[in-house]
């Protein structure tokens, strides 16, 4: 189908993706749904992606907002628990899709609670089940699941349906998620400064102290530290993911604007956390 329409699109995204009146909404939508798996990035990337996400921005699917959300939260489970196949390329930009619903709401208040809910446990079921966690994939482009988990994660974290308890979980998610990174596949593609951007939109709720925050940061911390344990292994794989997360938070904290007010504490616990992963490079040196 992609293939075949590839020149209708074309049209589309030159008339900076006006709705085209030729044809139903329903059909545009289906189409849409089946080219965001495409192996093409062109296709993928260029076209679906950004003609449904711009369509949401512009109000064109308020009305049908729910059963939008539910066909894309429906996408994740295409596939899931395979890795390495082009599956994962449906379910990661359904993942978009579906952050771009929720950002919806959140600006026009469209949804009920409990479709956001709803939709919250199915992202982060599929999040913590995703096994195919490549970043880039030769010739076919972004496939980036994690990062895209992470987009669809914080922008749940800016709902004004959640509160702290489900802010709480949402931090659990993006810890847990990086604590079941397998040693021998890294987050290489930028996948943990996505995360931690995630961490900030959900920190920026301000419903959360350091109470709460310092056990999550030094579950993450023991996690990334590289000189603890057996050295019957590389413990700088195991440890990658979580140490880049706490490195990406650090710099979040210090330098993103509209810090959360619990910003001044927290960087001291994510500092102490690094300091405690780092011990050895942190020695002062004395003369040699």
């Amino acid at each position: 189908m992609a293939d075949m329409s590839t020149g209708y699109w074309d049209q589309v995204q030159a008339a900076d993706f006006e709705v085209p009146a030729d044809r139903p909404l329903d059909d545009l939508t289906a189409e849409l749904t089946t080219m965001l798996g495409s192996t093409r990035p062109e296709v993928r990337d260029g076209t679906a992606f950004p003609a449904l996400a711009t369509w949401i921005d512009r109000g064109v699917y308020d009305d049908l907002l729910v059963g939008l959300g539910d066909g894309m939260v429906a996408g994740l489970s295409v596939g899931l628990g395979e890795t390495g196949t082009d599956s994962v390329f449906r379910r990661s930009f359904s993942a978009l899709i579906v952050a771009c619903c929720i950002e919806r709401d959140n600006e026009e208040h469209l949804l009920p609670v409990g479709k956001i809910l709803d939709w919250g446990d199915r992202i982060a079921v599929w999040f913590l089940t995703e096994t195919d966690t490549r970043g880039w994939v030769p010739d076919k482009g972004w496939a980036h699941a994690i990062a895209h988990g992470a987009d669809a994660i914080g922008a749940l974290g800016e709902s004004p349906h959640l509160g702290a308890a489900e802010h709480e979980a949402l931090l659990d998610v993006l810890a847990e998620r990086l604590l079941l990174q397998p040693a021998d596949v890294p987050l290489a593609a930028g996948e943990p400064d996505r995360m931690a951007a995630a961490a900030m939109q959900i920190l920026r709720r301000d419903t959360l102290g350091t109470d709460v925050l310092e056990p999550w940061v030094h579950r993450i911390g023991a996690a990334g530290n590289p000189f603890s344990g057996p050295v019957d292994h590389d413990p700088y794989a195991r440890t990658a993911a979580p140490q880049a997360f706490l490195r990406a938070l650090f710099v979040q904290l210090s330098l993103a604007p509209a810090p959360p007010e619990v910003r001044s504490d927290l960087l001291l616990v994510v500092i102490e956390a690094l300091r405690l992963s780092n011990a050895p490079f942190l020695r002062a040196r004395t003369g040699e």
